[in-house]
């Protein structure tokens, strides 16, 4: 028990010894506790003067990099500047690298304008831009008016198909023309090349200078200076070419042997102008007005307006002259050169700008064909009513049946042409004119117009040999020519029955007049 009671005795006393360490240990602990706060109390002030330090070093790091940033800008404008000064004749691309610097810092200055100095350089930058626009106008003039010359015949003529060349390899046969349909056939299957009009490695510069000027809003000028240049160098290269001015007055009183004349070259002009000439307008405005689709459409329809005007004019001094038979075949080669060149014209002059360009010349297609067909209507009446008087005592052939019958053979040339002429004026219930109708009313109005001729003679056996001869001569020009299988054989063997029936008439009547002379006698 007494052991028991001394060790109670010592852990009581162990207890009271681990009480008082503990009430010393939260003694100074709580001694340490005061000491920390004022220890942070002292400390406050380090850390806001730390903080403020630090801060102040942000701002002047920001400052620092916005000075530099700004005073990169006031390099590059004194580098602008410089090229500005210089102008874009020396360098181009330096000159145009140096614009597209000072709308780079106009952009920066403006999104800037905290910045004390923002508007005095905005001011500065926007005053060498005005300078630099000036001087880019002036260098794309001067670059068009260099560059754009007229295009001699000579050179165009190589830019031909060699089939089509005023040449004598074109013409093997001792410079003998070839035939319509050989021309027709050489016109399907030719290949043109448009000229250069302007050499390429200068196209890129002048690209740049127009898109410089769209994009300060100088569309108005940029396309005034350009459709100034290449009009005038097109209205020369057609003048070197030939091409007049002609009023419609001038045009239809015009003797015939030379109106001809400058129908065969008013074809020739035509073909050269819109595969050539126009062709290679409207590619160099694509190229040049990359930038601008209604740019490039605007300034095409500028310069070819006038070119276009004169040359369509032309035709319709044609079209709108008193009709005659032998100016029909003229009218179907301009009817046929037209609606060769109708699709060409539609790609070339493409846009709203061009619409009535595309209009003016449909109408001259439609116009030509209208007045062929309304000569073919006058050629019908002419041969019909035909009053010539002076018939041969023997009862050969009338000049007037070998006229028609060549007339018609000429007629068979423009086959395919004839039938797209046809095409226009369809009747009502959907059926056409074809050539083989018109053909038969033509060999109709002739067979009428003889029949009278016939009965000018006082001697009938001499009326059945006349209209024996002329019929006979008919039938054998068509079985000769291509009128054989348009006509058809039906139409060939009923003639041949009218030239034995005017055989057996006259036979008739001769062995009238040897029976009556036998009772004389």
């Amino acid at each position: 028990m007494e052991s028991l009671a001394q060790r109670a005795a010592l852990l009581r006393e162990s207890l009271q010894k681990s009480q008082s360490v503990t009430d010393a240990v939260v003694s100074i602990l709580g001694s340490f506790d005061s000491r920390l706060s004022a220890l942070d109390a002292a400390m406050r002030p380090i850390q806001v003067r730390t903080h403020a330090v630090r801060t102040a070093h942000e701002n002047i790091d920001r400052t620092l990099r916005s000075a530099d940033v700004i005073l990169t800008q006031f390099d590059r404008t004194r580098e602008a500047e410089r090229e500005i000064h210089k102008g874009p004749h020396e360098n181009l691309q330096g000159f145009l690298d140096a614009v597209d610097r000072l709308r780079s810092i106009e952009r920066f200055f403006s999104s800037n304008r905290s910045y004390r100095s923002s508007d005095g350089v905005l001011n500065h930058v926007n005053a060498l831009l005005s300078k630099a626009l000036v001087k880019m106008e002036d260098e794309f003039q001067k670059q068009l008016t260099q560059r754009s010359k007229p295009i001699e015949p000579d050179r165009l003529f190589d830019c031909l198909p060699s089939t089509l060349r005023p040449s004598s390899e074109s013409h093997p046969e001792g410079g003998k023309n070839p035939s319509h349909s050989e021309n027709q056939q050489n016109s399907e299957a030719a290949i043109y090349s448009p000229p250069a009009l302007i050499e390429p490695r200068f196209i890129p510069f002048l690209a740049k200078l127009a898109q410089q000027l769209v994009q300060a809003g100088c569309q108005q000028q940029c396309s005034e200076i350009y459709s100034e240049a290449r009009a005038s160098a097109l209205e020369s290269s057609l003048k070197s070419l030939g091409v007049e001015k002609l009023s419609k007055d001038e045009v239809q009183k015009m003797p015939w042997e030379i109106l001809e004349s400058k129908i065969g070259n008013w074809i020739h002009f035509m073909r050269i102008a819109v595969k050539l000439l126009f062709a290679a307008e409207r590619q160099l405005c694509d190229q040049v007005f990359e930038c601008s689709q209604s740019l490039r459409d605007k300034c095409f329809a500028q310069i070819t307006k006038n070119s276009l005007a004169t040359l369509l004019s032309f035709g319709e001094a044609i079209a709108m002259s008193k009709r005659s038979p032998e100016k029909l075949f003229v009218l179907l080669d301009m009817y046929e050169i037209m609606c060769e060149l109708q699709a060409d014209i539609d790609t070339i002059f493409v846009g709203e700008s061009c619409s009535q360009m595309r209009e003016s010349a449909l109408s001259l297609t439609k116009c030509l064909a209208q007045t062929a067909q309304k000569t073919f209507s006058d050629f019908e009446e002419a041969v019909e009513k035909d009053a010539t008087k002076n018939i041969h005592i023997d009862g050969t052939v009338h000049p007037l049946t070998s006229y028609v019958i060549n007339y018609v053979k000429f007629l068979f040339d423009y086959q395919s042409t004839l039938k797209q002429l046809f095409q226009e004026f369809k009747r009502e219930d959907g059926t056409g004119s074809e050539l083989a109708t018109v053909t038969m009313s033509i060999m109709q109005a002739l067979q009428n117009n003889l029949d009278a001729k016939a009965k000018q003679y006082k001697d009938p056996a001499l009326m059945h040999i006349f209209l024996m001869n002329n019929i006979h001569y008919i039938v054998k020009s068509v079985r000769r020519s291509e009128a054989k299988d348009l006509l058809g054989d039906d139409w060939i063997q009923r003639h041949r029955r009218i030239v034995q029936q005017n055989a057996n008439q006259y036979r008739r009547i001769a062995w009238s007049k040897v029976y009556l002379l036998d009772i004389f006698e």
